[in-house]
């Protein structure tokens, strides 16, 4: 190791360079650091994308998703079923609304929702499905209720022949350092219906409608520096999930033949590829091991009911198998063949010794 240089193998690492140097200058320089031209040209960009009419950018993929539920009405006395696997954002939002959030069973092998375990009641106002980790969810086989679209991990993902982002009543997009395109902290919500645009739009300002506030909303806007970060990336989200393609082929060639269950997505799908999480026995030691030789690794991400806020809705098997199992390896186009040769490496030895 040479002294002051990083020898881990990073989990994540943004792409961003020159261009998005460029930008953030360009709006330095204008003086204009919120509420400017980038929101719109961010917008413009997002609706392209997901193929839709409208795209709101809000503060953060959290900010996205309370505002998705509020746009669609739903309070306390209502009911939002979400996945039992999931970052707990997911359900946070219906519960901060006044609403129940509650829990459905995955799929251990997809990790998304099983349409399968659904149950609607009359007190069920929306399903909130995720594309987790980018592998879109099999949202037609869902019921006839109103659909907010967890596309966080999801943007340039594809079900059949539409785009991820833009197959519900409302999408929900994330631009965390882990995601495909970044703006440090961001989101935005995604729609073909223009009222709740508008709606989503007067909840990110404070409420404002023009010159009157009929009722009060939020801070969640997303400024003009942040948007000017994700617009280069945006312009080339083409490039940047085939590099995420040819990462995540790199890696199916080299563990293969290991005992994992390798991520995929459904024949005629198009996976976002927001992380590379394999399954595996044994996780946490593997995990820990892999930590300890320099790789970053993660867990995948959370089963809710084993959370406080959500312990009082049952077993899900589902949702344990795959919190037990999921494993985040390192993921990011600055990985090179000797990276992800040592990964396959590390792994190998750690799966077949037992």
């Amino acid at each position: 190791m040479v002294p002051g240089t990083d020898a881990r193998i990073r989990l994540a690492w943004p792409d961003v360079g020159a261009d998005e140097l460029a930008q953030v200058a360009e709006v330095l320089a204008s003086g204009q650091l919120t509420m400017g031209p980038k929101v719109g040209e961010l917008e413009a960009e997002l609706a392209r994308a997901c193929e839709v009419e409208h795209a709101v950018a809000v503060s953060s993929g959290t900010a996205a998703l309370h505002l998705a539920v509020l746009a669609l009405g739903i309070g306390p006395g209502d009911e939002v079923l979400v996945p039992a696997y999931t970052f707990p954002a997911t359900a946070n939002v219906v519960a901060l609304v006044g609403a129940r959030p509650v829990l459905v069973e995955v799929d251990p092998e997809t990790m998304n929702v099983d349409p399968a375990k659904i149950e609607v009641t009359p007190r069920t106002k929306a399903i909130l499905a995720v594309h987790l980790f980018g592998r879109p969810a099999r949202l037609e086989e869902l019921p006839d209720v109103p659909l907010v679209e967890d596309a966080a991990g999801a943007l340039g993902a594809r079900r059949g022949s539409r785009a991820c982002g833009g197959l519900g009543t409302l999408g929900c997009l994330s631009f965390h350092p882990r995601k495909i395109v970044t703006t440090g902290e961001g989101g935005a919500v995604t729609t073909n219906d223009a009222g709740i645009a508008d709606s989503v739009r007067a909840l990110r300002h404070h409420g404002w409608r023009a010159d009157d506030m009929p009722a009060p909303g939020f801070n969640y806007r997303l400024s003009d520096i942040l948007c000017a970060v994700g617009i280069p990336q945006l312009r080339r989200l083409s490039e940047l999930h085939a590099a995420r393609e040819r990462l995540a082929a790199a890696y199916e060639e080299r563990l293969r033949d290991l005992p994992l269950l390798l991520p995929r997505a459904d024949d005629g799908d198009v996976h976002g590829w927001q992380a590379y999480v394999v399954q595996v026995e044994r996780r946490d030691e593997i995990l820990a091991a892999l930590r300890a030789q320099g790789i970053e690794a993660q867990i995948g991400t959370y089963a809710l009911h084993r959370l406080g806020a959500f312990r009082d809705q049952g077993s899900f098997p589902g949702a344990d198998q795959a919190f037990e199992r999921a494993l985040a390896l390192p993921f990011h186009s600055r990985l090179g063949e000797g990276d992800l040769d040592q990964v396959a490496e590390v792994l190998d030895k750690l799966v077949s010794s037992h």
